[in-house]
């Protein structure tokens, strides 16, 4: 009978630990997808920035010169010196409002494509930065910003420490940027620019963003541990994952620019 009990037993855990290594392997899977959304967004990103930069700037004379031997085409002049402009700057929040809308009804295959379409966009919108800053101090801060996210990233992935009130300071933190970027904006508008505000301004960003990274992987880990969704909804959250992520990035990328880059003279 004692022989029997231990072999049961030993079965049990052998079960179990079967079930534990299988889970573990899910939430790999599940945090490799989020990251392989979010790296392939980046890509087409910055593929979609290069190449904007690339059909609007040129060395051959125009009549929109912008700096010592290059010029706009009119392409460039369309983009980045018209009312059209707004409309790329914008585009970006359209979409964000719309994954928050629709992304209820929407398919995990339909949510990823939107958010393939979402990164071009974004790409068109960031490739004006090209403009203000030198292409080595952007590829310069691109890897320290992709050093610094994946460190952060790790940290929020195997910490055992919750951060959820951390993380709820954060959000708050992120409105007073927002509300210090519009009067930021108002003051520069009327002609006034303050350079320690933007200073002040570019550093909480940073921070702020920073954090996130560690907050918002420890949630997605968790959403996935406790949200008990079948395979459409794991595939729908990892598209959302690698969206937050991905703001993330890109959000930490343009303050580290702003504090850091080469300005074009």
């Amino acid at each position: 009978m004692s022989n029997f009990d231990r072999n049961s037993y030993a079965y049990g855990s052998g079960v179990a630990q079967a079930g534990a290594t299988e889970f573990d392997q899910g939430l790999r899977s599940f945090m490799l997808g989020v990251y392989n959304n979010m790296i392939l967004g980046l890509a087409i990103s910055g593929l979609v920035a290069l190449g904007t930069n690339m059909a609007a700037v040129t060395q051959s004379p125009t009549p929109y010169a912008i700096r010592g031997g290059q010029f706009l085409t009119s392409f460039g002049y369309a983009i980045y010196a018209t009312p059209l402009k707004w409309l790329i700057i914008l585009a970006p929040l359209a979409f964000i409002f719309f994954f928050s809308f629709r992304m209820d009804r929407m398919t995990a295959a339909s949510a990823r494509s939107v958010f393939y379409l979402f990164a071009a966009v974004m790409g068109l919108s960031l490739s004006a930065l090209f403009l203000v800053y030198t292409s080595a101090s952007i590829v310069q801060v691109f890897f320290i910003t992709a050093a610094a996210f994946g460190a952060l990233s790790l940290f929020g992935y195997t910490t055992k420490r919750s951060l959820s009130g951390f993380g709820s300071f954060l959000i708050m933190g992120l409105f007073g940027l927002m509300i210090a970027s519009l009067v930021n904006l108002g003051l520069v508008a009327f002609g006034y620019k303050f350079q320690m505000l933007q200073l002040v301004i570019s550093g909480l960003g940073v921070l702020i963003f920073a954090g996130l990274t560690a907050y918002d992987t420890q949630r997605l880990k968790e959403m996935y541990v406790y949200g008990g969704m079948d395979g459409e909804g794991v595939a729908k959250l990892s598209v959302m994952g690698a969206l937050s992520l991905y703001l993330n990035f890109i959000n930490m990328f343009q303050f580290l620019l702003s504090l850091l880059g080469n300005r074009n003279e």
